[in-house]
């Protein structure tokens, strides 16, 4: 069983930067891969980035290519997204999740732990 606790998200200007932070517990989670998803008001839940178990895979949204970067610390059970020169568009609520594989998906229905959520909000 793992559990997901977001934190981090606020309001920021855009071309604003903010880190979300994303703690686990569990015994697995070194061996578990993660992901950053996001739900804007009224769409669906897109996926943001993805990170292999060890770090070495990263996959990144096209829309957040080159301004977001998702790491994790297995020592400190977390994983972050750093997101700089953010743009009223990423305005969403973003989820953490883990799966039960040590490789990175992009597909939502692939992971089967989910944080609460932390709302983002970018004015401009």
């Amino acid at each position: 069983q793992v559990q997901l606790v977001e934190s981090g998200g606020g309001l920021v200007q855009a071309g604003g930067s903010l880190r979300l932070s994303c703690a686990a517990s569990g015994r697995t989670f070194s061996t578990n891969a993660m992901g950053w998803f996001r739900q804007a008001p009224g769409k669906e839940r897109e996926f943001v980035a993805t990170i292999s178990w060890n770090g070495g895979l990263r996959y990144y949204a096209d829309s957040v290519k080159g301004r977001f970067t998702i790491s994790r610390d297995n020592a400190k059970n977390t994983v972050y997204l750093q997101m700089n020169s953010l743009k009223p568009e990423d305005t969403a609520v973003y989820y953490c999740a883990a799966r039960s594989a040590v490789w990175e998906s992009r597909e939502s229905r692939d992971y089967g732990y989910w944080g609460q959520g932390t709302q983002v909000t970018v004015s401009s």
